[in-house]
C-alpha cells in the first residue's frame, strides 16, 4: 500500500471522527501512541513494535488528514531536500 492510499483510508475509516475530536485531542494521541512505540521497542517484542507502528503510522495521517497536508509531499522533502 502507497502511503497516500493509506492515508486516505484513514480518511475514509476514522475522518469524521478525528474531526470531531479535533487536532489537540489528535496530537495528544499521536503522542501516546509514541511512547507505546517507545515500551514495545525497549521490550524487544516485535509483534508488538509492528503492531504500535502502525498505530503510530494512523494517528500521523489522522492529523495530516486534519490539517489538510499529505504525508507523500511530507515524506517528498527526503527526496528533494533531506535535511
Amino acid at each position: 500500500m502507497q502511503i497516500g492510499e493509506f492515508q486516505q483510508l484513514m480518511e475514509t475509516l476514522y475522518g469524521a471522527g478525528d474531526r470531531a475530536r479535533g487536532i489537540p485531542a489528535t496530537v495528544a494521541w499521536l503522542a501516546e501512541e509514541l511512547g507505546e512505540l517507545a515500551q514495545a521497542v525497549r521490550k524487544g517484542d516485535r509483534s508488538d513494535q509492528l503492531h504500535e507502528l502502525g498505530d503510530v503510522l494512523a494517528w500521523l495521517a489522522s492529523l495530516a488528514n486534519q490539517l489538510g497536508l499529505s504525508l507523500e509531499d511530507a515524506a517528498a522533502r527526503y527526496v528533494t531536500d533531506p535535511p
